[in-house]
Parts: C-alpha cells; sequence; structure tokens
C-alpha cells in the first residue's frame, strides 16, 4: 500500500480543468487586484463613476462607509443599461458585473460610450463582484429603476424593473459592495489612501464634487476645487517654489490631428513647482486614473522640461564650462501634478499602476516643451531664476561622481578593448549593456546615448560557470572582460565584507543583459543569470542587475476611424495576439496588419533599437532581485537545472514534458 502513495498521479484528459465566468478571479485574486485590502476593487466602482464625469455626465460622485462594513458609490451619471444585450441574450447591467472582458470602453471613437476613460481592460467591476460577499447594483435610466443583486459573482436576486418615482428621475448609478474578507489581508480599507484619491479626482474634474461619509464616525467631506491643478499642487507643496508655478495644457485639435499622428482628443494638463528644498510633490494620471509607478507620461513631461530649460540655457549662455545638464538635472527639484488624456492607453498590470504607451512621451512632450520655452523668454528674469537652480543640480552630481572616482584609487586594471564605454562617470546614471553577438552590438553602439550608455558584445554562448571554480572564472575571456567592465571581482554568496566593501569600484548603475528575444536569447540570458548569482551575488543583492526585453514582433496597424497609423512592438505572442485583438475591435482586420518578426537584434536598426530597448523613457527592463525562497533551496533547483551531474535527470523531464512545451523556432 505504501508504494501506491508514492505514485505520481494519472495526467490524461480529464485532468484539465477549464476555469469558468469569475472562477479565475476566485482562484487567483492577486493576479486582478491588491489583496492587501479592498481598496483596489472599490477604486474600480469609482473610477467607472469618473469616467461618467470624464465624459460630461453628471457633477456628483459620493462614496459612503457604511456602519455594517460595506461601501457604496453613487453617481450621476447614464445608469448602466439593463436591456438585453443584442448578441449575448441577458442583462447588460448583469454582463457588466459578471464577464470579465464585458464594458463600454473597448468601443473607443465611432460612437463608442466612452472616448477616454480609464477602465480599459474589461475586468474591472466584474473583479469587485467576484471578490464581494455580496454586490448590489440600482440604475437609475429613463425614468426607470433597475435592481440586480450578486453574491460571489452569481446572480442572487435577478434584475427587477420599476418605475422611477418622485426623487428618482435623474440618472445614475449606485453600486453598493460587501468585499469578503477570505480574498483580503484585511478589510479595513486605508483612509489616507481613500481621501487621497477622492481628493485627487475632485482637482481632476474641476467643478464635480466628489463626497466621503464615514456613517462610523458620523463624519462627511466634500471636494471641489475650481482652480484645478495649480491650487491642488499650491495647497500640497512644502516648500515655496523659486518660479511661480508653471501650468498648461493642450490637447490636439482638427487642424493638428493628421500631422501630429495622435488622435483628436489626446493632450495633458500640468502644473509644474521647481523648489530648491523640501520633498518633491509629484503625482501623474491617465484618464483620471492615479499612475503611482509613474510611465511613459511622466518621461513626456520630464523630456519637455529638460528640452525648453536647456534651450534656454544655450540661448542666454548661462551655463559655467565643463557643465553638462541632464534631464534629471532639471526633473530633480521639480514638482508637479500631471493629467494625461489617451485615447487607447496600455498599461502595466491590471492595477493599472504605470503606463506604458509609448507615443504618451512625444504626446506629452510636444504640448509641455513649446508652452514652457514660450514662457521662459516671456519672463527672462524668472527664467535666469530657474536656470541657476538646475547648473546648481547638476554641479551637485558632478562633484558626487568625481568623489567616486577619487575613491576608487589608481589600480584600476585596464578595460577590454571590445567595450565601448560611456563619457559619464556618474555611477547612478551610467548603464553597461551585455549584448549577444557582435552584429546587436554594433546596433546597440549606434543606438545608444553615448553619454550614459557603455556596450560590451559577447560572443557566442558563455560558459556555464555553475561548477567552474572561483579562481579559474577569469581563464574564460568573456567572464573576464565582464568582471573587468563592471569593476566587481568575483565573490562567494557569504563574502563576509559588505555589499559596499565589495562593489567599491562598480563603474555602472545598471548591468543589463541584452539578448535575443528567442529561445537562443533566453539561453544566453539564463548562462549569464547563473554566473551573476553563483559568482556576483552582491551585484544582484545590491539591485544593479537588469534584464532588457527586446521586442519579438512589430505590427504596423493601418489608420482607424480616429486613431492614426501605428507601429507597435510586442515582446512575445501573448502582446501580439492582444494588439491584433485590439485593432480588430477598432475595425482593422487581422490580415490588414503587416506582422514583421525579428530574427535577432542584429536585424533591429539602431532607431529601432533605442527606441524599444535602450531609451528610457520607452524600454521595459526588468530588474533581477533574490526572491523569497531561501538561497539554499534556488542554489538546489539551480543545480538540477544546471549541473553537470544532473544531466540525465533533465534528460528524463525533457521526454516526460518535452511535449507540453511550445518550442520557438
Amino acid at each position: 500500500m505504501a508504494s501506491q502513495h508514492t505514485q505520481p498521479a494519472a495526467y490524461a484528459e480529464g485532468s484539465i480543468r477549464v476555469l469558468k465566468g469569475l472562477e479565475p478571479v476566485k482562484q487567483r485574486p492577486g493576479m486582478y487586484t491588491r489583496t492587501d485590502n479592498p481598496l483596489h476593487v472599490v477604486q474600480e466602482v469609482l473610477d467607472n463613476a469618473a469616467d461618467e464625469a470624464l465624459a460630461g455626465h453628471g457633477k456628483r460622485i459620493k462614496l459612503t462607509l457604511h456602519a455594517d462594513g460595506s461601501i457604496s458609490v453613487e453617481d450621476e451619471g447614464r445608469g448602466i443599461p439593463f436591456g438585453l444585450h443584442p448578441t449575448e441574450g441577458a442583462p447588460v447591467v448583469e454582463l457588466v458585473f459578471t464577464r470579465l472582458h464585458a464594458g463600454g470602453k473597448f468601443d473607443k471613437g465611432q460612437g463608442g460610450a466612452y472616448s477616454f476613460s480609464g477602465g480599459l481592460h474589461g475586468v474591472g467591476v466584474s473583479v469587485t463582484n467576484a471578490l464581494a460577499k455580496r454586490l448590489e447594483v440600482t440604475t437609475y435610466r429613463e425614468q426607470q429603476v433597475a435592481r440586480i443583486v450578486f453574491s460571489a459573482g452569481d446572480v442572487v436576486e435577478p434584475l427587477v424593473v420599476r418605475p422611477a418615482g418622485e426623487g428618482e428621475k435623474r440618472p445614475g448609478t449606485t453600486v453598493r459592495v460587501w468585499p469578503d474578507g477570505k480574498y483580503f489581508d484585511s478589510l479595513a480599507l486605508p483612509l489616507a489612501e481613500l481621501t487621497h484619491l477622492l481628493r485627487s479626482k475632485a482637482v481632476l474634474m474641476p467643478g464635480v464634487s466628489v463626497t466621503l461619509v464615514n456613517e462610523k464616525s458620523k463624519d462627511s467631506t466634500t471636494w471641489q476645487f475650481k482652480g484645478g491643478l495649480t491650487d491642488y499642487l499650491a495647497q500640497t507643496l512644502v516648500a515655496d517654489p523659486v518660479i511661480p508655478l508653471f501650468e498648461g495644457e493642450g490637447a490636439v485639435d482638427k487642424g493638428s490631428a493628421e500631422t501630429s499622428g495622435f488622435a483628436l482628443g489626446e493632450g495633458a494638463a500640468w502644473c509644474v513647482a521647481f523648489t530648491d528644498e523640501g520633498a518633491a510633490v509629484r503625482e501623474s494620471y491617465v484618464n483620471l486614473i492615479p499612475t503611482t509607478a509613474g510611465g511613459t507620461h511622466e518621461s513626456g513631461l520630464r523630456d519637455g522640461l529638460f528640452q525648453a530649460v536647456r534651450g534656454f540655457i544655450e540661448l542666454h549662455a548661462l551655463c559655467p564650462k565643463g557643465v553638462k545638464l541632464l534631464p534629471e538635472d532639471v526633473f530633480a527639484r521639480a514638482s508637479y501634478v500631471l493629467s494625461a488624456k489617451v485615447l487607447d492607453p496600455q498599461f502595466q498590470g491590471q492595477i493599472k499602476e504605470r503606463l506604458n504607451s509609448r507615443d504618451a512621451v512625444r504626446l506629452v512632450s510636444s504640448f509641455v516643451k513649446p508652452a514652457l520655452e514660450l514662457w521662459l523668454n516671456q519672463h527672462v528674469d524668472l527664467g535666469k531664476k530657474l536656470a541657476e537652480l538646475v547648473i546648481k543640480q547638476a554641479q551637485t552630481r558632478q562633484r558626487a561622481s568625481q568623489k567616486v572616482e577619487k575613491r576608487k584609487g589608481s589600480g584600476v586594471a585596464v578595460l577590454p578593448g571590445k567595450l565601448t564605454d560611456c563619457e559619464s562617470r556618474d555611477l547612478g546614471h551610467n548603464e553597461l549593456f551585455l549584448v549577444e553577438g557582435d552584429s546587436a552590438g554594433g546596433s546597440a553602439k549606434m543606438g545608444r546615448d553615448k553619454e550614459f550608455q557603455a556596450v560590451l558584445p559577447l560572443r557566442g554562448k558563455v560558459l556555464n560557470t555553475w561548477e567552474v571554480e572561483r579562481d579559474r572564472l577569469f581563464a574564460n575571456t568573456e567572464v573576464h572582460d565582464m568582471a573587468v567592465a563592471i569593476g566587481v571581482d568575483p565573490h562567494a554568496p557569504d563574502d563576509p565584507r559588505s555589499a559596499a566593501e565589495v562593489l567599491a569600484n562598480v563603474r555602472y548603475g545598471k548591468v543589463c543583459i541584452l539578448s535575443d528575444a528567442d529561445v537562443d536569447g533566453a539561453h544566453i540570458q539564463v548562462l549569464l543569470l547563473t554566473l551573476f548569482f553563483r559568482h556576483f551575488p552582491k551585484l544582484i543583492e545590491a539591485g544593479h542587475l537588469y534584464l532588457a526585453r527586446p521586442p519579438l514582433y512589430r505590427v504596423d496597424v493601418p489608420a482607424r476611424g480616429k486613431k492614426p497609423a501605428g507601429k507597435f512592438y510586442a515582446l512575445d505572442d501573448g502582446e501580439l495576439a492582444a494588439i491584433l485583438d485590439k485593432a480588430a475591435k477598432d475595425g482593422v482586420p487581422r490580415e490588414r496588419c503587416p506582422i514583421s518578426r525579428f530574427k535577432g537584434l542584429g536585424e533591429m536598426s539602431a532607431e529601432q533599437l533605442w527606441d524599444t530597448t535602450l531609451n528610457p523613457d520607452t524600454r521595459r527592463l526588468l530588474q533581477v532581485r533574490q526572491g523569497l525562497t531561501p538561497r539554499a533551496d534556488t542554489e538546489a533547483l539551480m543545480t538540477r537545472l544546471m549541473g553537470r551531474g544532473e544531466a540525465a535527470a533533465r534528460r528524463d523531464l525533457m521526454e516526460r514534458r518535452g511535449d507540453a512545451v511550445e518550442v520557438d523556432v
């Protein structure tokens, strides 16, 4: 009997389980929302109310924290439709709350319900519903009132429609939700975060009142800002600005839509303050969604500010000899509130904390740069005050980098001849790209920013160093060149020296592995990660190691409706499918979208490589960190995968499970 318990479970057709409806959310809630508390699932409801106000429907939003632990959101929007869907045969309000990919925000332009909205993944309030013990929806529309009730995502009280009574004839929607405690670490909402979120909604929608009612404490607060971003930033700053607050806004109009390459109405509003001291205030939003991790719209603001300020300094010959300005010199003392409108934004992750849309850099910069240039040249004395602050910041940065160089001493090894180094010696700013192959290295050298980006081409597959003794590593030329270029000698994980001591001569703030997006490139990544994990662990510990993520595909989508033609890059087949699906929803069939597959980095032009992989504003870098798994367990797994003595076990694994892998050849 004992041997029966050690037999692996049978793997057959019946082993495959298909999750339906909202089951995926209940099985893996962390993939769809934050699970420390229910704030994000409440925010999904709030965002829908804000989207209505953003579209010009309603001037009031009210959020109530009820004494029984439930939360309700009321708006004065158009009310969620409750008639039968033309193809699904179910009430629309039911579909919105029970289907992961159902909503009114996919249809951009051409009569779509929303031109600009934050909810774009189509899984928003259905996730709220899936993770709720109870959810009630009441929608007021067309002189009627409809009510439906759910529990754990399922309908428990079917839709009931009745004529609107006195006081119910205004349109709008009320959603009341009881989050299920089994999905969250705590059911208590962080009041400071919630208050900030509601206040920011009012800031971004001048004239719209946002109210928070707490039934337990019997408190009620209403925010309504007529001055918008400027009033908000002025109230939030902790130090006096060097120059008056710089504010502005811009949007693509009919005259510029064709020439700019952006859709009608896309643009940004901003308010910027430059202070000499105190903590910076930095908040950004896309279609009213707070982007706490920033993104490409913030990069556009940074680029526009830098270009304008640098141009002003050069025009008036204000920069001292030997001082070279960098974007962070302008941005370091900048506080700002930025609100961008993007027709079809691409967010990182379902909680939409970072904007990834590459075109947003150019969109925001194209409005900020000319506006600041005009302001500076109209207020030359104030412009010189700002220039003084920026130059002072650059001088401080350069002095700090010179101190680092002095500490290194004079016994530095001769740098490898294949290394194309950068000009700057600012450790925090410099980057080294370890590039697969000489041809790709050539593209990287031409496409890089030589001020702060260095390139070291690697020839062929790197040695598997998992079982190589540390004192024999330098027998391999590639490993030797990498160590010398980075400025760090091989060391053991248990090296008694601190990370600061081991990394005293490190020459780059970021060491980026750049390989092809195919299987061969992944193999090179694994070999290099093995090297760094085994013999340079403190480089990982200190957060210096990164993986660059070049695209595998380029898709050319022709113009559709309000949206101009565009080039989109996909990291993998999943992103490719998403781009094609989105194009299809916009009325462009797959066969009209030419797809180019990059066989390797060497096939990409220098311009393409810069735009997709090297440009800090538009690239995607993945930081390499030691996870929560104990190092000993990770080493045991690495031995199974990389050890010479484990070849038979790996062969057995591939024979048994190889069919489950789709090989990219």
